[in-house]
């Protein structure tokens, strides 16, 4: 398994009292896999992303990543499986404006103090469809080849899952699927894990299984829907709500 979720709890301190994100969340990413979270707002996707790329501690239960158990880690040895097993794409790209997109890419090696191999990062940016954007800088690339700088920052350490937060949020329904196209390519051909939160039906339908989130817990789950199917059941969530 790349990613095994236990049990896992989330609380916060809220003005009216504890807010409970999650509640009790037991479930598994296989490696080469695809898995589309949804839920209705506020039922803790985020939170269930953030727990389990180790962005953010849970008040209870286990994460493990590749065999390696995150609560059984120090500050300095957490930060470093996050960077070179854990990879994470926000829905706002992230890319630093003043460097190229060669440069976004080996930016976490540098911040690392390491040196990334230029051959390295040159096949990172053709993996994505962006080999002739090599000495581009973000304002030269369109919305979703900022995007696809993104992922491909987040692969260049070969990490054992990719994590993407509404990676198509921000883009147009066009762009929407050269995106999602990439992601599902990249599970098939090359064996990545992808764990992905969505609001969107037609994103969770390119994934091999959707998780629901309700209040912190997983209500249910699909494999191989398609997209009619993910929203009449996201629909009778939210009625249910």
């Amino acid at each position: 398994m790349a990613v095994e979720l236990h049990d896992l709890g989330k609380r916060y301190d809220g003005g009216a009292g504890p807010v409970t994100a999650l509640d009790g969340v037991t479930t598994r990413f296989a490696e080469g896999t695809f898995t589309a979270v949804m839920g209705p707002s506020g039922s803790g996707k985020s939170t269930l992303l953030h727990c389990a790329a180790g962005l953010e501690a849970p008040t209870s239960g286990t994460v493990t990543i590749a065999g390696t158990r995150l609560g059984d880690l120090g500050e300095t040895a957490l930060t470093r499986l996050r960077r070179d097993r854990v990879g994470f794409v926000f829905q706002d790209f992230n890319l630093v404006s003043s460097l190229t997109a060669a440069q976004n890419v080996a930016l976490p090696l540098r911040l690392a103090g390491r040196r990334a191999d230029d051959e390295l990062v040159r096949a990172a940016l053709a993996e994505v469809g962006l080999a002739d954007r090599v000495g581009h800088r973000p304002r030269e690339l369109s919305g979703g080849q900022q995007q696809r700088v993104a992922i491909a920052r987040a692969l260049f350490t070969r990490p054992a899952v990719l994590f993407a937060d509404e990676p198509t949020g921000a883009l147009d329904n066009r762009t929407s699927h050269q995106v999602l196209d990439l992601l599902r390519g990249l599970v098939d051909r090359h064996g990545r894990t992808i764990v992905m939160v969505t609001h969107d039906p037609v994103a969770a339908a390119v994934a091999d299984r959707v998780v629901l989130l309700v209040d912190g817990r997983i209500t249910d789950e699909l494999t191989g829907a398609d997209a009619a199917t993910v929203a009449d059941r996201m629909t009778a969530l939210e009625r249910a709500c």
